[in-house]
């Protein structure tokens, strides 16, 4: 049995040594070129960082970041990329947390460093590369390691201003891309084109389900997701097969009309996650690749990327509601009412908290034993022995099917004229008109307004009497807002916060 991540890289670099394993703009690299140059970077890294902590990589995603990223797991640490782009204040709080007097890049960011006064040490990842390995001390390091070691962190925002480190340990990735790449056939045969930012944990399923079957991860450059014309060229010409994107990402691609240009004829799988899919634009995907593998899959990054899945099997309509479907194996998914009462598949549309127990519950979030104790507790339905559960926060209930749907987040559940109302169901209901191609629903609690923003040609008034006719009356928004394109934040999703900032 497995005990560590590595052991991914290492079984691929013996079965497809001369294989490319990751593809940037720039270069590309073999599955054993990706192994020696990290077994370098881990011996170099091995001198500042000790077993165990987090080495901070300040690079975006690339053939050189992946390298780094193993270097730090050869050297026995952990890895959390922090993003280039992000203001200056935010860095310095990411830091903080990690409370790391060293940090990586390469030559490319050196100028993006110096602008944040960092006064520690900087080490450049070409230069890592070009220390030469040390076996024995490499083998030392492996010896210690035991599977629930951490193996990366992810950066998520905090309810208190400052970011949360979600740390997810081997065992929990081990585990979830066993099943990931089991369950959807994903093999050596396969090219996957990497969509998501690599600190947004979508990018770990692409990642790891390369290193552990063999297959090429093909990094699509960012800006290619403003061109759909380049982008589709790009999954067309790097021949993908498999696609692990956040829903927006999808979206874009139907609302510019981009398959009118190109349909990609190589893509045979689309996984989306990341907030619940219109059905008009999964339909419009359908239409153009009837043959392809459609999953929706949910979860937090504190369960390790996902812990429900669903291929769709079925058609559907605007406004239907997509379902989130059943556990992973070796994942327990369920659903607790207000008091704490599991709610069964028999209560069909009762709502409730999604929790999760199980290998894949993330480590914690680092140095922050408050947090980590609100969000991982002991499962109130067991006083028998310890068994830690997640509460994701998210409302969901059971469909007469049995199976898993989406209602909308607790935060998302309001009340509003003495109604309580989730906003997930308003965006339901604008999925039904025609002419609205995206929407969004948020609550202004200081006019007690609910305020939809949309996508789509048609005006405020007509788009008022079509809602009368699919929503009671309390429930049609107080404000409906046109705009050019809702916004999306820098991991694909709707930008609630900026969106709030329009008010």
């Amino acid at each position: 049995m497995r005990k560590n991540a590595l052991e991914y890289l290492e079984e691929s670099a013996l079965r497809h040594p001369d294989k490319i394993a990751f593809a940037d703009e720039g270069g590309s690299c073999t599955f054993c070129e990706l192994q020696n140059r990290s077994k370098r970077i881990g011996t170099a890294l091995a001198e500042y960082f000790p077993v165990r902590k987090p080495v901070p990589v300040f690079m975006e995603k690339s053939v050189e970041t992946i390298c780094v990223f193993m270097g730090a797991l050869y050297a026995g640490a952990f890895y959390a990329l922090v993003d280039t782009k992000h203001p200056a204040a935010r860095i310095a709080q990411i830091l903080d947390v990690l409370q790391s007097d060293v940090i990586v890049t390469s030559e490319k960011y050196l100028k993006d460093l110096e602008k944040l006064n960092f006064q520690g040490r900087v080490l450049l990842a070409g230069e890592l590369a070009e220390k030469e390995e040390n076996k024995a001390l490499l083998s030392e390091i492996r010896a210690q390691a035991i599977d629930t070691d951490p193996l990366y962190g992810i950066f998520t925002s905090g309810s208190t201003g400052v970011p949360k480190c979600v740390v997810v340990g081997h065992r929990s990735l081990l585990d979830f891309i066993d099943c990931f790449t089991e369950l959807f056939g994903i093999t050596g045969e396969d090219v996957i084109g990497n969509q998501a930012p690599w600190d947004f944990d979508v990018s770990v399923k692409d990642i790891y389900s390369g290193l552990k079957t063999g297959a090429t991860v093909q990094i699509i450059p960012k800006q290619y997701f403003s061109f759909p014309t380049k982008l589709l060229d790009f999954l067309e010409e790097r021949q993908v097969t498999t696609l692990i994107w956040a829903v927006s990402a999808l979206c874009i691609v139907s609302t510019l009309n981009g398959f009118d240009y190109l349909v990609p004829r190589k893509i045979n799988k689309i996984l989306f996650s990341g907030e619940m899919m219109p059905v008009k634009h999964l339909n419009i995907w359908r239409s153009y690749l009837p043959d392809a593998m459609f999953v929706n899959v949910y979860g937090p990054t504190e369960i390790t990327c996902n812990c429900t899945w669903y291929i769709v099997d079925r058609e559907y309509q605007p406004g239907d509601v997509l379902p989130m479907g059943k556990a992973f194996p070796n994942e327990k998914v369920f659903l607790l009412d207000e008091e704490d009462q599991m709610i069964t598949p028999e209560q069909i549309e009762v709502k409730g908290e999604l929790c999760v127990s199980g290998s894949a519950l993330a480590l914690g979030y680092y140095r922050n034993p408050e947090q980590t104790g609100k969000a991982f507790v002991q499962n109130p339905l067991n006083d028998c022995y310890l068994e830690k559960i997640y509460r994701t926060g998210d409302l969901a209930y059971y469909n007469e099917r049995g199976e898993l749907c989406f209602a909308s987040r607790k935060d998302f559940q309001i009340k509003h004229m003495g109604h309580r109302i989730e906003l997930g169901e308003i965006d339901s209901a604008m999925d039904k008109i025609p002419e609205v191609l995206r929407s969004c629903c948020v609550y202004d609690a200081d006019s007690q307004k609910t305020v939809c923003f949309y996508e789509g040609e048609i005006e405020r008034r007509p788009l008022a009497r079509a809602l009368g006719q699919l929503l009671p009356s309390f429930m049609v928004p107080n404000v409906l807002r046109r705009v050019d394109a809702l916004p999306l934040n820098k991991n694909g999703k709707i930008d609630r916060k900026a969106l709030m900032e329009l008010l």
